[in-house]
């Protein structure tokens, strides 16, 4: 009984410990667009960020009650499964945190619960049903909703202030986006908060603390808040880099939209209990809101990217959920060794990261490294072209007699001129 308390203990340090890595790796989510536009300086959206992420915490636990009693079975779940799972999950958020790529916090969780359950008890400790409906089906249908009501949405916005000054409304559309980020850090408190909640319910009920379909405790729900508050305070500035500046390019007017389309299709979610991917709804709101602006333009490589590492992140969490609960049914050498693999694998990443770091110093900057406030597309072939046959500037005009000015061109590039890089 000593030791099985020793191990819940470790599997509610290790859920924090998620819960914390979940708050930095999706303050992207939230701030990512209301930093870019400059409406807010970068550490203080995130510190209200984090604020909003802890009150959210506290609305709602039809989501907990999703994972701790609809994902698996729980008869015959052992308290090792769940460490495991949560293994998988913390090293797949710390990867995908490392390349910039704003993956699921949820998927990985449940990638990592899945494939340690069925290492554990075989398929039929999952509940196929409740993993389709919802998981696997808002995980579609969720970016898809937000991202044709933020193009609906932009577009109704651009078309209403067509006729007014831009800066004013640039002004009021940076008031809103404040607003609809608070909102999003809200409902990404309601929602991701209570997925912590549910896996430490769950152990909970494996260590016979709480009874079966139990609700969270109060000091659950307090340490769920607090830990995803504090990483959402350090604020995972790879990923805001690329949600802010790598997608698309957005003004206020675009943020707004994308922002609210996002709370709303997050807010809604959680109150039916689906347990969405916040990162795929903001993710896909920001694409749509970079395609309902005339001329706007996604940046499809790193979209791209972001597809394949959110088709990556259930059965990648899962292999890894599997492989750590494989060593932890060896006893205690086993759950040991997949400790020291868990802290050492978090360590590597972060040495890697100090290689190349982002922050709130560098986080809008041109190149990383260099203070800046936007990122320039590479020039595809077409804008090359153009540069290619655009006449040079008008230059002196020479005449028979020696050279005179046209009266206001531009002198004409010297060659070491011509040799110096082009700025913009």
């Amino acid at each position: 009984m000593e030791h099985i308390t020793l191990l819940l203990g470790i599997v509610i340090v290790t859920a924090l410990v998620f819960d914390f890595t979940n708050g930095f790796h999706d303050t992207a989510n939230a701030m990512a667009t209301t930093i870019s536009t400059g409406a807010l300086k970068p550490k203080t959206a995130v510190a209200m960020s984090a604020v909003l992420n802890l009150v959210g915490a506290f609305l709602s636990v039809e989501v907990a009650k999703t994972i701790s009693g609809g994902i698996i079975n729980e008869d015959g779940l052992k308290t090792e499964v769940i460490f495991a799972a949560l293994v998988g999950a913390i090293l797949w958020n710390l990867l995908t945190w490392l390349l910039g790529l704003p993956s699921s916090s949820s998927h990985a969780l449940f990638g990592g619960l899945i494939g340690a359950a069925v290492m554990s008890m075989g398929w039929s400790s999952v509940n196929g049903g409740t993993v389709v409906t919802k998981v696997l089906l808002p995980a579609v249908a969720a970016p898809l909703v937000a991202g044709i009501a933020a193009t609906l949405a932009t577009r109704l916005t651009y078309r209403i202030s067509s006729r007014t000054d831009e800066k004013a409304t640039s002004k009021g559309y940076r008031a809103g986006q404040i607003a609809s980020a608070g909102l999003v850090s809200l409902a990404h408190g309601t929602n991701d908060a209570q997925k912590t909640m549910g896996i430490i319910t769950l152990a909970l009920i494996t260590g016979g603390v709480l009874n079966p379909g139990a609700n969270p405790p109060m000091w659950v729900i307090v340490s769920a808040g607090v830990a995803i508050a504090l990483g959402t305070y350090l604020g995972g500035w790879r990923i805001i880099r690329t949600m802010g500046k790598g997608l698309t390019e957005l003004a206020p007017p675009q943020g707004f939209a994308a922002q609210t389309s996002a709370a709303t299709a997050i807010l809604a979610s959680s109150h039916i209990g689906f347990s969405l991917s916040t990162t795929q709804v903001c993710s896909g709101a920001v694409m749509g809101a970079g395609l309902g602006r005339k001329g706007g333009v996604v940046r499809w490589s790193t979209a791209t990217r972001m597809f394949v590492a959110w088709g990556l992140t259930l059965p990648a969490a899962g292999l890894v959920g599997a492989g750590a609960e494989l060593l932890t049914k060896q006893g205690t050498w086993g759950i040991a060794t997949t400790a020291a693999l868990l802290v050492g694998g978090s360590a590597l990443i972060w040495s890697l990261s100090r290689r190349q770091p982002v922050d709130h110093t560098n986080v809008t900057a041109d190149e990383i490294g260099t203070p800046g406030v936007g990122t320039a597309e590479p020039a595809g072939v077409v804008t090359t072209a153009i540069a290619a046959v655009t006449p040079p500037p008008a230059g002196p005009v020479t005449t028979g007699t020696g050279t005179s000015a046209v009266e206001g061109a531009a002198p004409a590039p010297s060659v070491a001129d011509s040799a110096r890089p082009a700025t913009v």
